[in-house]
């Protein structure tokens, strides 16, 4: 089958391919009226495009959060990935300590499957390139090769989830295959810290994945709580071994509202989790382009 107007188009740009999966952008939306197209002009300027992500199926299959699939052509079989009442209760149970949601259904045959659009960036990465294992931060999983295992990993210490901001629970993938992730900042944007035996400390939860091989703990900044305090840097994250480290420079400021664009979520106000982050992140360019307009 052949998509001439998805693949032939000067408003989709392939932005990055890794096995099957590649990332489809839209250069800016075209679906405007002339009272939003101020809006959607500083949307393109600032880089809130539309992505999918394309997974291309030939016998193998994709693992993807529950409720991401928009379409699907070819012999493509979908399944639950549920086996057994106990198996169930179990992805229950660690749906709700990550976040995630609970049953993540699989695809596999022969054909193509396009997710839902979405304003976050897509990351697209190697599983051999965190030494076969990765810490995800809370709702970035999207899709993955169906050769890797999704896991919960817990924390090595209860403080690290009073007082670290990544919880006591994360989602961790493990084996061999690729996964899409969904970021709120670019990949352009991240800080890749690769450690050989050190270690890493971080204030502030802005590391989105790391190494399953790392140790993460939170300590104090200094030698004494006293220390600490008077420093002005108090606790901190610390990730200890070998392994790698995708780190944000800064915290991401809309964080509370795009960390929600999780096609599986913020559903119950009648937007998809997509639609809802882009009108938050709207409405703050719709504020900055009329104090500039005070100004003309």
């Amino acid at each position: 089958m052949v998509y001439s107007s998805l693949m032939n188009n000067e408003n989709i740009v392939a932005k990055a391919q890794l096995g099957g999966m590649q990332v489809m952008e839209y250069v800016k939306d075209m679906s405007v009226t002339p009272a939003s197209s101020k809006m959607e002009y500083y949307c393109a300027k600032m880089n809130i495009n539309k992505r999918q992500v394309l997974l291309n199926m030939n016998g193998n299959g994709y693992t993807v959060q529950a409720g991401a699939m928009q379409w699907m052509t070819g012999n493509v079989q979908m399944s639950s990935g549920v086996k057994g009442v106990g198996n169930f209760l179990g992805k229950m149970v660690k749906g709700a300590v990550t976040g995630e949601s609970a049953v993540k259904p699989e695809y596999s045959g022969y054909g193509q499957m396009m997710l839902e659009p979405t304003y976050r960036h897509i990351l697209l990465t190697d599983l051999a390139e965190w030494g076969g294992s990765v810490v995800l931060d809370d709702g970035l999983f999207l899709a993955c090769d169906n050769t890797v295992n999704i896991q919960v990993t817990a924390r090595s210490n209860v403080s690290s989830a009073l007082l670290g901001g990544e919880g006591l629970f994360n989602t961790m993938l493990t084996g061999q295959g690729i996964a899409a992730l969904e970021c709120v900042v670019p990949r352009e944007e991240l800080i890749e810290i690769n450690l050989q035996d050190d270690q890493m400390k971080i204030d502030g939860n802005m590391a989105v994945a790391w190494s399953g091989s790392l140790e993460f703990t939170v300590e104090k900044s200094g030698k004494s709580l006293l220390g600490s305090a008077v420093s002005g840097e108090g606790l901190v994250n610390v990730y200890r071994g070998t392994g790698k480290i995708w780190m944000c420079p800064v915290v991401p400021k809309w964080a509370g509202s795009l960390g929600e664009t999780n096609p599986a979520q913020n559903t119950s106000s009648g937007q998809t989790g997509s639609s809802a982050a882009k009108n938050d992140a709207v409405s703050k360019i719709e504020t900055v382009s009329k104090v500039l307009d005070l100004f003309n």
